[in-house]
């Protein structure tokens, strides 16, 4: 008797997660350029404290960089830059948002530079406004959605578009330009140095 109600509850609880899911989804909200933006916490990897990345040549304006994430290179974008609003200014509360994106059934990670990561807030469906057919200062591909937050808007991104991994195909040439900890050669990539990943990864 006992296994049958672990398992109704169990059903219950499944059931009741499958209902939160249709009527709407948790998002991250972060300041860039003091702006309020969203992207749901699925696509979220973690956040660390913003650390300087190391340059690579002949990258994008929007790119800053690349960082050793456990011995893994990640590429850093600068969310400011990509908006086309010059470079993001760099504070104590800056931080690096890492986001997993799909891309041709290969998962991808990229760090995205943000002002400040604020709060994580569920926002039902019926709460997200499609995105304007003009006036918004971002490309129309980049907004997913306007999120309602009393008399407010916040702008959920689009993350796939924002990191679209077709326009940031340079960063497949990136090969872990003279990251310590991050082997180069061998092709042991990133998972041949896992000694050295503690000590850069803090």
């Amino acid at each position: 008797m006992s296994a049958l109600v672990r398992t109704g509850k169990q059903q219950s609880a499944a059931a009741a997660a499958e209902a939160g899911l249709q009527q709407g989804r948790q998002y991250l909200t972060f300041l860039v350029g003091g702006e309020l933006f969203a992207i749901p916490i699925s696509a979220i990897k973690e956040i660390i404290e913003y650390r300087a990345p190391t340059d690579v040549p002949m990258m994008p304006a929007f790119m800053r960089g690349v960082i050793n994430l456990r011995g893994h290179v990640v590429p850093v974008i600068d969310l400011s830059c990509r908006f086309g609003r010059g470079s993001g200014r760099i504070t104590r509360r800056s931080c690096i948002v890492v986001v997993e994106i799909r891309h041709e059934d290969e998962l991808h990670d990229i760090g995205v530079a943000v002002d400040a990561v604020n709060a994580v807030l569920d926002i039902p469906d019926a709460d997200i406004e499609p995105p304007p057919a003009f006036g918004a200062r971002l490309r129309a591909e980049f907004i997913s959605g306007m999120g309602k937050l009393g008399d407010k808007f916040i702008i959920v991104l689009e993350i796939d578009k924002v990191l679209s991994v077709d326009e940031l195909s340079v960063l497949g040439g990136i090969d872990t330009p003279e990251i310590p900890g991050v082997a180069t050669q061998g092709g042991g990539g990133a998972d041949s140095a896992p000694s050295a990943a503690p000590s850069a990864a803090g």
